[in-house]
């Protein structure tokens, strides 16, 4: 495949993951616009720590809520409002929405709340990780056959 071509199909994805819905497309091109040539590993740098912070996170959130003499709510909304923070600064747009609404179940007190939309959670960020994964195969392979990651604009 052609370069040009391959561009053409990482724009598309890169479309196709904000309107879908799990990356919120302002905060990922922001992301991008910090990326240069002194620095041309930034983002997947970024997105890799999100990677190793989401599971050490997920794996928190799964022992706090499976605790038999009953559920720490502050420490669960504690490691909740961390995780939307490092989901918003990648833009992982439903992952931060999940953690939200992880949160208000955290005020509730409402474990069974908590435990399925712990399950969303694991969920939504498994696809954004597989997405954003694919995403920078893509992008490995523009560089491999010598082009260069398009910039965008939201212009969609």
């Amino acid at each position: 495949m052609e370069v040009g071509q391959m561009q053409r199909q990482w724009v598309d994805y890169t479309k196709s993951l904000f309107m879908e819905g799990l990356l919120n497309g302002q905060q990922f091109l922001q992301l991008q616009q910090l990326q240069d040539e002194n620095n041309p590993e930034f983002v997947f740098e970024v997105v890799s720590l999100f990677f190793e912070d989401s599971e050490r996170l997920l794996k928190d959130l799964t022992f706090a809520l499976d605790q038999k003499g009953g559920v720490d709510f502050q420490k669960v909304d504690a490691l909740a409002h961390q995780f939307k923070g490092s989901s918003s600064s990648v833009g992982a747009l439903r992952v931060s929405n999940c953690c939200l609404a992880l949160r208000n179940f955290c005020l509730e007190q409402n474990t069974d709340a908590c435990l399925r939309c712990l399950q969303q959670l694991k969920q939504e960020y498994c696809l954004v990780k597989n997405k954003l994964e694919t995403l920078f195969r893509l992008e490995q392979q523009i560089m491999a056959a010598g082009g260069s990651i398009p910039m965008m604009e939201l212009s969609f």
